[in-house]
């Protein structure tokens, strides 16, 4: 039986040391600026991952707020 998709840990990622994709940036970016926060340069794709974590969980755009 299967359980669905397995979600890896960014850290555990092979390409996570490459750096961020240009999706990542912009949507790092959007939630950043919403945030009221900078981005900073040089992040690997598994740094972008875990800061896009963490600003969503601020976001009010994420968590449904208008």
């Amino acid at each position: 039986m299967s359980q669905g998709p397995v979600e890896k840990d960014p850290q555990d990622w092979t390409t996570g040391d490459e750096p961020m994709t240009a999706p990542q940036e912009s949507y790092l970016q959007t939630l950043a600026r919403e945030a009221g926060e900078e981005v900073p340069e040089g992040l690997s794709k598994s740094e972008a991952s875990r800061l896009i974590d963490e600003l969503q969980q601020r976001s009010e755009r994420v968590q449904g707020g208008q």
